[in-house]
């Protein structure tokens, strides 16, 4: 008698979903915000450093952080209408509105 066969697995494509507003208003937030020197001086040991210059930052960029969160919010809710919602897609990585 012949042994069973198992049935074939399926496997998920791996691939993940990218946010075109999302990702480009956490970069212009994390500029605006001096994120970039921030962690710089808190990974050479000078936390209290870092935390002061990024709310130096803070304090000077607010207007235009606050410009940046409010074209987010117009951006996503002026995309809620599309029907397919995916700008472009490189192999397993797709970027949605």
């Amino acid at each position: 008698m012949a042994a069973r066969r198992k049935a074939p697995r399926r496997r998920a494509k791996r691939s993940f979903n990218v946010s075109a507003i999302e990702l480009g208003t956490a970069l212009s937030l994390s500029q605006s915000s001096g994120l970039s020197e921030a962690v710089k001086q808190g990974l050479d040991g000078n936390i209290s450093g870092g935390l002061e210059t990024m709310q130096r930052t803070v304090m000077s960029n607010k207007n235009k952080i606050v410009g940046t969160l409010g074209t987010a919010f117009v951006a996503k809710a002026l995309t809620k209408g599309f029907s397919s919602g995916t700008l472009a897609k490189l192999g397993p990585i797709r970027v949605k509105a």
